[in-house]
């Protein structure tokens, strides 16, 4: 689908309300209270489609006085993140070029949200290990050498789980990487883990120095991925065109494990994503769309897209129609 109209026509906001209907939360911001109109208490964002076979209607209710509320089919849900456990949305906005441009903290995000999607059991691993690191660091502070040594164990346990779980989930997207980067003009496109599993004899070396600075100094807290095209580290090297080829490539990359593991291929949304492509590669990227699943892509002019779209949604003055 192809969401057309001018600048400040609300066709991000139409992504945006797609996100928070199937994710339960916006890729925007965290703040909910951004989320409503200006001068409403409430607001309501409801979506209905299908998965496979069988018809899927979410809701999420937004208020200002209070925690927002969602269903799924009818039925309550605790928390309204819990949709994204059922659903499966990705997206594609301007701002995700800092997964490549960005700090290694904007890329250990990036891959814990990608290593949720495609190990679920594994979800609450980047949290956990977070904790334990935080009581760590506190015990550190306190210069209690006893209060440190079970959380030296944990952090230690909990890391070396953690850094295995991100090599295999940059193990199963690096052959779909790999080839859509190619398709899309970026060669010999590869994904570099930069750290090794923590071990309780590593952080005991360093606990003279972690009890001066109050902080754990080793661990996957501080390790990074290299985006690559060959040789070159596509952070600082990359032109900005080959950066937003890299994020484009990994989204599809996911979308096509995704759709591979769960049978159903997840919603994508790319905004403003053709605004920098040449023709060549527009068209490349509708091919790849096509078979993937149903995308919504945002654009100021409807010949943007090099293909026909199967529906031409318009967009002015916060009305799509």
């Amino acid at each position: 689908m192809l969401a057309v109209g001018e600048n400040g026509a609300g066709k991000t906001n139409l992504l945006e309300s797609l996100h928070v209907a199937t994710q339960g939360f916006s890729p925007r911001t965290r703040l909910d209270a951004q989320l409503i109109r200006f001068g409403q208490r409430d607001a309501r964002v409801t979506v209905e489609g299908s998965r496979g076979d069988a018809p899927v209607a979410a809701c999420v209710d937004l208020t200002l006085a209070g925690a927002k509320r969602a269903t799924l089919n009818g039925a309550k849900l605790p928390a309204a993140e819990q949709l994204r456990r059922e659903l499966q949305t990705l997206v594609f906005t301007p701002d995700r070029l800092t997964v490549v441009k960005g700090g290694p903290a904007a890329r250990r995000a990036y891959f814990d949200r990608t290593l949720a999607r495609l190990q679920p059991s594994r979800a609450s691993l980047p949290a956990d290990y977070a904790g334990a690191v935080a009581q760590r660091n506190a015990a550190l502070r306190f210069s209690s050498r006893d209060a440190v040594a079970p959380w030296t164990e944990r952090v230690a346990t909990l890391g070396a789980e953690l850094v295995h779980a991100r090599v295999e989930t940059l193990r199963a997207l690096e052959p779909g990487f790999r080839e859509r980067a190619g398709e899309l003009g970026l060669p010999d496109a590869l994904l570099v883990y930069d750290g090794e599993p923590p071990t309780v004899a590593a952080l005991e070396q360093r606990l003279e120095r972690d009890l001066e600075r109050g902080t754990t100094s080793l661990g996957p807290h501080l390790d990074d991925v290299r985006l690559l095209s060959g040789d070159r580290d596509l952070r600082g090297f990359g032109s900005q065109g080959e950066q937003r080829l890299t994020v484009l490539a990994l989204l599809l990359a996911e979308a096509g494990l995704l759709a591979e593991r769960r049978g159903v291929a997840p919603l994508l949304l790319l905004d403003d994503v053709l605004s920098e492509l040449d023709p060549g590669r527009r068209r490349v990227l509708a091919g790849i769309v096509a078979g993937i699943g149903q995308t919504v892509i945002t654009a100021t002019q409807r010949s943007a897209l090099p293909v026909e779209p199967s529906q031409v949604v318009e967009v002015e003055r916060g009305t799509a129609r």
